[in-house]
């Protein structure tokens, strides 16, 4: 079993940190604000003072954090991971950021004597609590033959897409994907709804031909039951479209369907929603219909 450091206990990093406690390994953490999670507490997950604490005790340290800077700080700042760095310590960036300072994360953790694994995941809280999540990672061979052992415990689907920053590349392709099919899961419905058809039934069928698909049926479901607690909040998704746009524009070309999604998200963040579930983009198209699907 290994020695292994978690900074981040969100949404997604708290259930991620307690299947890892599960399966034996153990965990050194940081809070900020708020006290240890009781169930982290119970199987025995240890609290360090500061990021280079948690490094100090470690083999092994993954971070789940919000964004690019939160990433740098924790890895780079005064009492980062990289002042307690032991020789050999294998980072993993689980966190979904920039692609181009994800490398050179990697070449400053490399020049410390240490490695480092991108790691992004989707499926969001449902597949970090069902330890489902499917991962997208970026590494040299060496470094993910180690890391994976530790990612199937917290995934079920674990692709190693090339070397470091091609993970976080894959992570942004999945984010456009997921935004716009939860538009037009959300105009569908919508459609549907408006022209009088009970929504339940119409996205019952549409499970069983060609448009089904996993945000049809657990966000679609959001959107008919009114449930927009967030699982991955707009305000996040937000935050990987900018990333694929700002991308975009450094590779010259055009993204318009992300673009229009993006202006939905904002939509929704202006109104109050930044913190609902991403599926909550399908109220911003309500508005511009002045109908709530399911009425």
């Amino acid at each position: 079993m290994s020695k292994i450091g978690f900074i981040g206990l969100g949404i997604m990093g708290r259930p991620m940190a307690g299947h890892l406690l599960d399966a034996g390994h153990d965990i050194y953490t940081v809070v900020h604000n708020s006290p240890l999670p009781s169930d982290l507490k119970e199987k025995g997950a240890n609290v360090c003072a500061s990021p280079k604490e948690v490094a100090a005790e470690s083999d092994i340290v993954i971070t789940m954090v919000p964004d690019t800077p939160d990433v740098e700080k924790v890895l780079f700042g005064d009492e980062g991971v990289i002042h307690g760095l032991k020789k050999d310590t294998l980072v993993i960036d689980m966190s979904s950021i920039a692609p181009v300072p994800t490398q050179e994360f990697a070449r400053r953790i490399q020049d410390a004597g240490g490695d480092y694994v991108d790691a992004p995941v989707s499926g969001g809280e449902g597949g970090a609590i069902n330890a489902a999540l499917t991962i997208m990672v970026g590494a040299s061979d060496k470094a993910f033959e180690r890391a994976n052992p530790i990612l199937e415990v917290m995934g079920k689907s674990i692709t190693h897409i090339g070397e470091n920053g091609s993970g976080q590349t894959c992570k942004v392709a999945n984010q456009i994907v997921v935004a716009l099919t939860i538009e037009a899961v959300s105009e569908g419905l919508l459609f549907a709804s408006k022209a009088g058809a009970d929504v339940s039934k119409v996205r019952e069928s549409l499970l069983g031909g060609l448009a089904q698909s996993k945000i049809l049926d657990v966000h679609g479901g959001r959107m008919i039951d009114r449930t927009f607690d967030p699982g991955f909040k707009v305000k996040l998704h937000q935050k990987d479209l900018n990333l694929a746009l700002e991308g975009a524009r450094t590779l010259n070309m055009s993204l318009p369907g992300t673009a229009n999604a993006q202006q939905l998200f904002q939509a929704c963040a202006a109104n109050g929603g930044a913190d609902w579930d991403h599926a909550g983009m399908a109220r911003a198209l309500e508005k511009l219909a002045n109908h709530e699907i399911g009425e």
